[in-house]
């Protein structure tokens, strides 16, 4: 097991969901946070809870992940004593609707590429050569049952999806000459905010998908990459497919 202590985790989509929860957990191993998101003020919050009970130290950086050029001029300049990051954890992604492709709104695709794939690739490309350069690092990416089966009304995210588990698995053929470590932890449906977002809003829409089910909670997806992030340094997790018991399937759902 890899002592988690002192190590510098890196959380994008920090501010809520499974980002969140994620900051929790490392914080109960002792680990230092960085916190990036758009919501400065939940960030400040959050970052506050943790010094609170966890005495962790946290850099709050609030980002557009969509204005690249801007994400590679903060994270590319960090805080010297903050430089050297461990663990990189490409958690921030979205949905907008569901709904046919060709019946979509431009700026809708545009947010979700933007965000789901255009933003993980900048923030790796600002991260990862400290990484390579001092040979020791892991990048752990939040993909999806999408990313593995297309769903009907969806294939935008899907695609986005598919396209993180592609970048995931070539990243780790990249690296293969170094001792860097890339994980995809691919979760079913799990019940947070990523719903409302999705809806813009409508929470009673939002709901609709959880309905009869007991559904994955941002901290069981938590507890699943502070579990890939501890593993010895020869032992890579190289894919994690994580389903509520009452899902089979992108399509198969039993309801009570």
């Amino acid at each position: 097991m890899t002592k988690l202590t002192d190590k510098i985790v890196l959380i994008t989509g920090a501010s809520a969901g499974i980002g969140e929860a994620t900051a929790r957990a490392f914080a109960r191993e002792g680990a230092k946070l960085i916190l990036v998101a758009r919501r400065e003020e939940k960030l400040a919050t959050l970052a506050k809870e943790l010094e609170e009970k966890h005495q962790t130290e946290t850099l709050v950086i609030p980002l557009n992940l969509r204005e690249f050029k801007q994400v590679e001029v903060s994270l590319k300049n960090l805080p010297v004593d903050w430089r050297e990051v461990d663990i990189l954890v490409n958690n921030a992604g979205l949905v907008r609707g569901l709904q046919k492709l060709y019946t979509m709104d431009s700026e809708d695709w545009h947010e979700v590429i933007d965000v789901n794939v255009k933003a993980l690739i900048a923030v790796t490309n600002s991260i990862v050569p400290g990484m390579v350069e001092r040979g020791e690092g892991h990048i752990i990416n939040l993909g999806s049952i999408a990313g593995r089966e297309s769903y009907p009304n969806g294939a935008v995210y899907c695609a986005t999806k598919f396209a993180v588990r592609a970048i995931s698995r070539g990243l780790k053929m990249d690296l293969n000459e170094t001792p860097i470590r890339v994980t995809s932890i691919d979760p079913g449906l799990v019940e947070t905010e990523f719903s409302v977002v999705r809806f813009k809003g409508d929470k009673e829409k939002a709901k609709a998908p959880y309905q009869g089910i007991t559904a994955l909670r941002g901290e069981d997806i938590a507890d699943a990459i502070v579990w890939s992030a501890s593993r010895p340094a020869h032992v890579n997790i190289s894919e994690m497919l994580i389903f509520p018991t009452a899902q089979a399937s992108s399509t198969q759902v039993h309801r009570e």
